[in-house]
């Protein structure tokens, strides 16, 4: 007796001829193919007035242009900081424009194109900073560079370089620190600091046993940023170091700068 080598043996006797399982994974192939997919998130279009729209590669004046959407066209604004907009053409070129190159689009309806000022809340949302300030060292001159990124709202990672200027030794010092902010929406906003880094010291005399040496350095300190436009901010600091020495006393040195900062 012949035996359909076709058929499926299920545990309770009844058997499935491979032709109905192809018909099934046929059918189950067609819902999964006409199965509903997560909708892409929808973003507001603005359609291009002007001859031209200049799209640049950041938020800022000082990144160049590298695209241009002529009139007529479609783009669709996907975020802003502070006056400066993110946009996406339809062929998929996405960058900054200005809010004033914004202001002269106008909806797919042709009414005109309104944006809101922009908050505080809105200024404290950046994820870079950079500035210079200026101070005391212990009695000697001292300028500082640095630059931050911010892992969160409140808390920012920093890298900073200072030059001290004093009437018998020069110094150089690189630190990374750990800044925590717990109030950033403030307008005066305190913020913490704890750093490590080096210090470099090159006497200007010839002493008596006087060397150029490079020491470890740790610091802690205490600031306040006081926003005073959209981009600028005054910033203001005081820092304790401890300079750790090949003998056995530890240094300790006082720093009070204050200074201008960007951020974006």
């Amino acid at each position: 007796m012949r035996t359909d080598r076709c058929t499926l043996v299920i545990t309770d006797a009844r058997t499935l001829p491979c032709s109905r399982l192809f018909i099934y994974i046929l059918l189950l192939w067609q819902c999964l193919q006409g199965a509903p997919v997560l909708a892409e998130e929808k973003y507001h279009e603005v359609r291009v007035v002007e001859p031209y729209l200049e799209i640049h590669t950041g938020p800022g004046r000082g990144y160049p242009v590298f695209h241009v959407v002529d009139r007529g066209e479609l783009v669709e604004v996907i975020k802003r900081r502070t006056d400066w907009f993110m946009v996406r053409t339809r062929r998929g070129k996405q960058g900054w424009v200005r809010r004033a190159d914004m202001e002269l689009t106008l909806t797919p309806d042709g009414a005109s194109t309104q944006f809101s000022e922009a908050e505080l809340g809105d200024f404290t949302r950046r994820s870079r900073e950079t500035g210079f300030l200026a101070g005391d060292f212990e009695g000697a001159n001292i300028m500082s560079v640095y630059a931050d990124y911010y892992l969160t709202r409140n808390l920012s990672v920093e890298l900073a370089l200072s030059q001290v200027f004093g009437n018998f030794s020069d110094a150089l010092t690189a630190s990374a620190n750990l800044l925590a902010q717990p109030f950033p929406e403030w307008r005066l906003s305190p913020f913490f600091l704890l750093g490590i880094g080096v210090i470099y010291t090159d006497p200007n005399v010839t002493l008596v046993n006087e060397q150029d040496r490079t020491e470890q350095i740790s610091n802690v300190g205490v600031g306040v940023r006081w926003y005073l436009t959209r981009r600028f901010i005054l910033r203001a600091e005081y820092q304790n170091h401890v300079i750790f020495q090949d003998k056995d006393d530890n240094q300790e040195i006082n720093e009070w700068k204050a200074g201008f900062a960007f951020f974006f």
